[in-house]
C-alpha cells in the first residue's frame, strides 16, 4: 500500500509537467532587435564609456596653474625671506584648451556613432542570417518529405513488380541524404541563433519568433537622395570634418601661446639688522618671445589642415562611388529575386511535379524524378541566397550612407 502511494506521489509532478503548455518564444521585429542592440550590445556599451574620458579631458583642460611657495636663508641681509609665485595665463589660453577638449569630445561621439552604424549593420545581417537558416531548415524539411514520398512510390511500384530493386535503393539513398542535410541545416540554425544573441547580449539559447520574413524586401531608395545623405552622414566624412575642427582649435591655442604669461611674486624679507625686521617684497616676470613664437607649429597646423581638406574631398568622391556601387548592387539583387519569383521557381516546381506524376504513372524512371528534384532544390536554394544577398546589400548601403533608410 505504501509503495502504491509513493508511486502515485511521484507521478503527480510528471503528469503536471506533461500537461503544462510549452512557452512560445517572444516575437521580435527587426526594429525591436536594433533597439535592443542599441541598449545591450557590449561593444557599444564599452564605446560609450569613452564619453566620460572626454568629459574628464575638458576638466583637465580647464585647470589653472598652481601657485608655488619658497623660503630662503642667507648670511647676507636680509637673512630670511618667504615668497609666493603665481603664474597668470594671458591670451585666453585656458578657453582655447577647453575648446580643443570639447572638439575632441565631439570626435569621440563621431567614432561612437560610426560604431553604432556598424553594429546596426551586423544586427540586421544576423537577423536575416537567422531567418535564412530557418528558411533553409524548412526547405530541407520539404526535400525530406519529397524524398520519403518518392520512396513510397518506388516501394509501391517495386511491390507491383514494375521496377527493379535498384530504384528502391536509389530512393532510400535520397531519403538518407535528405535526413543528413536537414540535420546539418538545423545545426546551422543554432549557430545563427547564437551569433544573433551574441550581438544582442542575450543568452545563446534564447529563442525568437522573427516577424520579418526573409522574402520581405527592403525599400528601394533614390540614388540622388542617397548621395546627398551620404555627404552629410557618412562616418568617414564626418570624422574628417571633425578632425579639421580639432585642428582649427589647436591652431588657435598655438596663436594664443604667443602671448607670454605673467609670473607674479609676493613675499616678505626678515631679519635685516639695522634696517628692518620684516619688509615686503614683490616681483613681476614675463618671458620675452624673441626667438620662438610657435612659427613652425602654426605652419605645420596649416599644412595638416590642407591635408585633411584634400582627404575630405577625395573621400567624398570615393563615398559617392561606393553609394552608387551599393545602389546598383541592390538593384541587381532585387532584379534577380524578381526573376526567381516570376520564372525560375514556378517552372522548376512544375517540372518536378510533372516528373513525379510521370514516375507514378510508370512513364519515366526514378532518375528523371531525382534530376527534377535536384533542379528544384538548386533553384530554391539559389532563391534563398538571392533574398539574403538583398538584405545584405541593403545593410551595406545603409552603413555607407550613414543614415537609416527604412
Amino acid at each position: 500500500m505504501k509503495l502504491k502511494t509513493l508511486a502515485a506521489l511521484l507521478l503527480i509532478p510528471a503528469l503536471g509537467a506533461a500537461k503544462a503548455p510549452t512557452q512560445e518564444p517572444p516575437r521580435l521585429t527587426l526594429h525591436a532587435a536594433l533597439d535592443l542592440a542599441q541598449k545591450q550590445n557590449l561593444d557599444l556599451v564599452a564605446a560609450r564609456q569613452r564619453r566620460a574620458v572626454a568629459l574628464a579631458g575638458e576638466r583637465i583642460a580647464g585647470q589653472r596653474p598652481n601657485p608655488s611657495a619658497g623660503f630662503g636663508a642667507a648670511r647676507d641681509t636680509p637673512h630670511e625671506s618667504l615668497f609666493f609665485d603665481q603664474p597668470i595665463e594671458l591670451g585666453s589660453k585656458r578657453r582655447r584648451r577647453i575648446d580643443i577638449a570639447r572638439q575632441e569630445g565631439v570626435l569621440t561621439d563621431v567614432e561612437i556613432a560610426a560604431l553604432d552604424r556598424q553594429v546596426r549593420r551586423s544586427v540586421r545581417e544576423a537577423y536575416y542570417a537567422l531567418a535564412f537558416a530557418r528558411a533553409e531548415s524548412e526547405r530541407r524539411g520539404r526535400v525530406l518529405d519529397l524524398a520519403r514520398r518518392l520512396k513510397q512510390i518506388a516501394q509501391e511500384r517495386f511491390d507491383a513488380g514494375a521496377v527493379a530493386q535498384l530504384e528502391l535503393v536509389q530512393a532510400d539513398l535520397e531519403v538518407s541524404r535528405a535526413e543528413a542535410d536537414q540535420r546539418v541545416a538545423q545545426e546551422q540554425e543554432k549557430i545563427s541563433l547564437s551569433q544573433f544573441n551574441a550581438l544582442l547580449n542575450e543568452p545563446a539559447e534564447t529563442a525568437w519568433a522573427l516577424t520579418h520574413a526573409l522574402d520581405e524586401l527592403p525599400p528601394q531608395p533614390d540614388l540622388t537622395d542617397l548621395i546627398q545623405r551620404a555627404a552629410a552622414g557618412n562616418a568617414d566624412l564626418q570624422h574628417l570634418q571633425q578632425e579639421q575642427e580639432v585642428e582649427k582649435s589647436r591652431r588657435a591655442l598655438l596663436k594664443a601661446d604667443r602671448i607670454p604669461n605673467l609670473v607674479l611674486e609676493a613675499g616678505t624679507d626678515f631679519n635685516a639688522p639695522g634696517e628692518f625686521r620684516a619688509g615686503p617684497r614683490g616681483q613681476i616676470s614675463v618671458e620675452l618671445p624673441l626667438f620662438s613664437r610657435n612659427q613652425g607649429e602654426i605652419a605645420q597646423s596649416w599644412a595638416t589642415q590642407r591635408v585633411l581638406e584634400a582627404q575630405a574631398t577625395a573621400t567624398q568622391r570615393f563615398v559617392a562611388g561606393q553609394v552608387e556601387g551599393a545602389y546598383y548592387a541592390l538593384n541587381a539583387q532585387l532584379a534577380q529575386v524578381g526573376i526567381y519569383r516570376q520564372t525560375l521557381l514556378p517552372s522548376a516546381r512544375r517540372l518536378e511535379s510533372m516528373a513525379e506524376d510521370s514516375y507514378r504513372a510508370g512513364k519515366s524512371s526514378i532518375l528523371t524524378v531525382l534530376d527534377a528534384q535536384r533542379n528544384v532544390q538548386e533553384v530554391e536554394r539559389s532563391y534563398l541566397d538571392a533574398l539574403f544577398a538583398v538584405q545584405g546589400a541593403f545593410a551595406g548601403l545603409e552603413e555607407t550612407v550613414g543614415t537609416h533608410l527604412d
